[in-house]
């Protein structure tokens, strides 16, 4: 296991969790559809992107902020070196993660891999590749393991958790539950659901995040109280978007004065799914600082005090980032 209760795997190596200061948990920075990379209209100026993230994460710091989680986990364009340098440069701490999912977005090899007759892989083997990540490194390509994962994050289907998502679930949880990181889990259709699969592995509901929990149907089902209830972390991880899939950011604020009110302040985590650089498809220009410049407000006009704020920004992210 590495690190102690009060450490967090950051690329730069572990930091001492009371000193991320303002966390946002589910963000990315760059970020790749798999095979984009390759295609002749997009370029991937390594120059370029330094700055335009750099530019980023300075204005988060100049914010307040101090730690951006980039949860995108394995084969998105994640680059370890990139976020070392510039974490170095800016003086944000970066906590990357490891993690695939959902199975839509998996390489084949993962899917049907030699076996005879093809079967997808099983929850152990997902495990044993997260956990290397966590306690070896994360691999570069062609080159070798650079800073360990802070996390582990896997994504169920939209339309419902398939055999294989299954798989990632059980895989991840046996992962965080081996090496003291947390699991990061983005549900499918049904966030209760996907969440008692993690459980079953007897990883503690304080070790897991569910994200996502900002849809309207995650709201409409009541399960961001129900998630809480298991002990486990809500993240409402868009703020700043509003559209047919998520709640507007007044009804979150209302949301998270509802929590708080009903005891679990100590539960609740804010970050807006934001992409610093995207290639290949669509990405969320929504600042890193948002949550702090725009959103905070919106929830001291509800009368959410600086004491709770100070808990959903600091104290919960670095509790559940803290290796245990």
């Amino acid at each position: 296991m590495s690190g102690s209760d009060n450490t967090v795997n950051t690329v730069l190596g572990p930091v001492p969790a009371d000193e991320l200061g303002v966390v946002s948990v589910h963000e990315a920075l760059l970020t790749v559809l798999p095979g984009a990379e390759h295609a002749f209209d997009i370029t991937v100026d390594r120059s370029e992107i330094f700055e335009i993230l750099a530019t980023k994460l300075r204005d988060f710091r100049a914010h307040g902020g101090g730690t951006i989680v980039d949860s995108a986990g394995m084969f998105h364009g994640r680059d370890v070196r990139l976020y070392e340098t510039l974490s170095r440069a800016t003086g944000v701490h970066i906590v990357a993660s490891t993690g695939q999912g959902p199975e839509e977005l998996l390489g084949g090899y993962f899917l049907t891999p030699q076996t005879n007759p093809p079967t997808p892989w099983p929850a152990d083997r997902f495990a044993d590749l997260f956990s290397r990540e966590i306690t070896e490194g994360m691999v570069v390509p062609r080159v070798e393991r650079r800073g360990r994962a802070g996390l582990v994050a896997t994504t169920a289907s939209p339309e419902g958790m398939t055999a294989t998502d299954e798989s990632l679930f059980r895989g991840a949880a046996r992962a965080a539950a081996g090496t003291g990181v947390p699991a990061s889990l983005r549900f499918g259709k049904d966030a209760v659901h996907d969440l008692e699969v993690a459980l079953a592995e007897q990883l503690p509901a304080g070790r897991i995040v569910v994200g996502g929990l900002d849809r309207r149907d995650a709201v409409a089902a009541g399960a961001p109280a129900e998630v809480a209830r298991r002990g486990a972390y809500v993240a409402l991880d868009h703020v700043g978007t509003e559209d047919g899939t998520h709640i507007a950011d007044a009804e979150r604020a209302a949301l998270v004065t509802d929590l708080v009110a009903a005891g679990f302040g100590d539960r609740i985590l804010l970050s807006s799914n934001a992409t610093g650089v995207a290639k290949g498809h669509p990405g969320n220009e929504t600042p890193y600082s948002y949550v702090i410049t725009d959103f905070v407000p919106l929830l001291h006009a509800r009368g959410v005090g600086d004491e709770d704020v100070r808990r959903i920004l600091v104290d919960n992210p670095s509790a559940l980032l803290s290796v245990r």
